[in-house]
């Protein structure tokens, strides 16, 4: 019965400390290519094109703005939106 119990609450740590893991979120205005590449469905090179357009063009005003970076759809950032923010 304890086996069970310690069981039990070992998996609801972990389950915690999962969810608490997925839900932050990567700022697209601070993070590096490495960084970003930990995204689904960023690769190196779109890692670097979005870190290059930042450089180029400042901030990220808004998530959606990430259509403008060279080889990003709407489709993309629509798969992204839930992964990134533009603020801490």
């Amino acid at each position: 019965m304890f086996k069970k119990w310690i069981i039990s609450l070992l998996l609801a740590f972990s389950l915690s400390s999962f969810a608490a893991f997925a839900a932050d979120k990567i700022n697209i205005n601070t993070a590096s290519a490495d960084e970003l590449q930990l995204l689904n469905g960023v690769g190196p090179s779109t890692a670097n094109a979005i870190v290059q357009y930042r450089e180029q063009n400042g901030a990220f005003a808004s998530v959606e703005e990430l259509v403008n970076v060279k080889g990003v759809g709407e489709k993309k950032v629509a798969g992204l939106a839930e992964q990134v923010t533009v603020s801490d």
